[in-house]
């Protein structure tokens, strides 16, 4: 009996080193990776580690596929609108009816509208005895998909709207003052609200390169010239030049050359920080020894810049953009919500939220600032993205 023991220890303690062994070279291997590792490869490694960037990196895609087939998702049209439920506060889909019964496929009831004796407000009630199921890929109001295919086929709706009563529909976010779906103009103006800060921080991001990036390279009077330019702009106050520029704006734009023009003076007041890190960058690597090499073998100035110097700091540029772009959302959000920047019938978040100035409405039709709600996540969203690319990006952390 004791020599079994002493057996089945022996066993236990070879079986111990030999694990210890393959985890040693286990980790062995994980560090010549580490070694070997690009830095991009380690940047992603490092990413994937925060795990609120990870939530906040899935988020954006969620955000951005909904802004690429908004039109498809949302089941009504941006200007569909019906004068018999203005005002209506969300109705959804049912899987359960009033007897109890379960259904796979979800329904919808005729909404009935009627008034208040008292208050004379409409008021808007589910007849349970009339239901409609829910139809998906059901057809309605014709859109461009991706702005190229003409189609009329919509992720989910109903096929008969029309009721002996009243009308069926599935109204998520509830309806505004003039009987539009809410929920379906949300999505709608992801597509605005979510690509003004992407081409926003793209003109920013080339006049704070190509203006930051002579002025630390060339230095002289190019950067104090440029200086004393970035130094005025810091200095006028954001808001009232947003709010200046916005006014100028003509009223009877078209609603593209409006957004772009929109686009344009987010851009103007936002590219001097960048700039600034771009020219500190500039001034501590133009006396460098590979800087110095790439000049003295007859290479231009164009082709030093692009080549040698700008990949060096090219992951503090992405992880700055990425913090810049909820300030140009916000941006845009609020000109909008003060009728400064888009107007009707462009549709975004800001032009959404106009609705809700008025305090009669947030008290009365609450559901009116469900999309500041995307506002907010969108914009944590690009925060915890941005956070952990600097992370990522920092060589010492």
């Amino acid at each position: 009996m004791h020599k079994d023991i002493q057996g089945l220890q022996k066993v236990n303690r070879r079986e111990m080193k030999r694990r210890e062994a393959a985890l040693k070279a286990q980790s062995e291997r994980q560090q010549d990776t580490v070694y070997v590792a690009s830095q991009f490869k380690l940047t992603v490694r490092k990413f994937r580690r925060n795990r609120l960037a990870v939530v906040g990196l899935i988020l954006l895609c969620i955000i951005y596929f909904i802004a690429l087939f908004a039109d498809f998702l949302a089941p009504y049209g941006k200007n569909t609108y019906n004068p018999s439920i203005t005002n209506m506060a969300p109705k959804g889909m049912h899987w359960i009816d009033a007897e109890g019964n379960f259904s796979f496929r979800p329904f919808v009831y005729e909404i009935v509208s009627s008034y208040d004796p008292v208050t004379f407000a409409p008021t808007y009630m589910e007849d349970t005895s009339s239901k409609q199921y829910v139809s998906f890929f059901a057809r309605g109001d014709e859109y461009k998909l991706l702005g190229l295919i003409e189609t009329d086929i919509h992720l989910f709706g109903v096929d008969n709207p029309k009721g002996e009563n009243g009308v069926f529909g599935v109204y998520l976010f509830g309806t505004d003052q003039a009987g539009r779906d809410l929920f379906s103009r949300t999505l709608i103006g992801t597509q605005i609200s979510g690509t003004v800060g992407l081409v926003g921080v793209l003109l920013s991001f080339i006049l704070g390169l190509l203006l930051g990036g002579l002025s630390g390279y060339i230095g002289g009077k190019v950067d104090m010239v440029i200086q004393r330019i970035i130094d005025f702009t810091i200095s006028l106050p954001t808001i009232p030049l947003w709010m200046a520029l916005a006014a100028a704006v003509p009223a009877n734009w078209p609603v593209t050359k409006t957004y772009f023009c929109i686009t344009i003076i987010l851009s103007l007041v936002s590219w001097p920080n960048l700039a600034r890190t771009v020219r500190s960058k500039f001034m501590s690597l133009k006396n460098e020894d590979f800087v110095k090499a790439a000049r003295v073998s007859g290479a231009s100035t164009f082709r030093i810049i692009c080549k040698h110097m700008v990949p060096m700091f090219m992951s503090h540029l992405i992880a700055s953009l990425s913090l810049s772009i909820p300030g140009m959302i916000l941006g845009e959000t609020s000109l909008s919500f003060l009728s400064l920047g888009l107007r009707p019938p462009a549709v975004s978040w800001g032009v959404l939220l106009a609705d809700a100035q008025k305090f009669r409405n947030v008290v009365l039709y609450p559901w009116t600032m469900i999309p500041g709600v995307f506002v907010v996540v969108t914009v944590m969203a690009f925060n915890f993205v941005g956070d952990g690319l600097r992370d990522a990006a920092d060589p010492y952390l």
